[in-house]
């Protein structure tokens, strides 16, 4: 828990259409979140709350929230940018796929406003 007791959470995004368009079996998929996760933890090791959520890895939180397609996601990534948010943006190789965006770990109520428009992925 934070400094000023909030929460600090990762938010990914993460393509639904993954598993029908691409046959991406359920393990691939979740694959493509954590590689995101882990690629924005390196990015933004040195900020603040990064070192915070890693320090208390037995209780970090994430949320997975989904996106349609690839539209959806560059959507998504453009209101990141809007909004100055730190993320890395998951891009699978060979295929050059963007699958996923792991924002880097924040206090909860800094990020929970624009991330609702999200619907958990299921």
């Amino acid at each position: 828990m934070s400094s000023t007791s909030t929460p600090i959470v990762q938010y990914v995004l993460l393509r639904k259409d993954l598993q029908k368009q691409f046959k991406y079996s359920l393990g691939s998929v979740i694959a493509q979140a954590c590689h995101a996760c882990i690629a924005a933890n390196e990015l933004y090791k040195s900020q603040p709350e990064t070192i915070e959520y890693l320090a208390n890895y037995q209780q970090m939180h994430k949320v997975v929230l989904q996106v349609e397609d690839e539209k959806a996601l560059l959507d998504a990534e453009e209101m990141l940018k809007q909004n100055n948010l730190d993320y890395h943006k998951w891009m699978e190789h060979p295929e050059m796929l963007q699958t996923s965006i792991a924002l880097r770990p924040y206090s909860k109520v800094k990020v929970e406003q624009i991330m609702k428009s999200f619907k958990l992925f299921r």
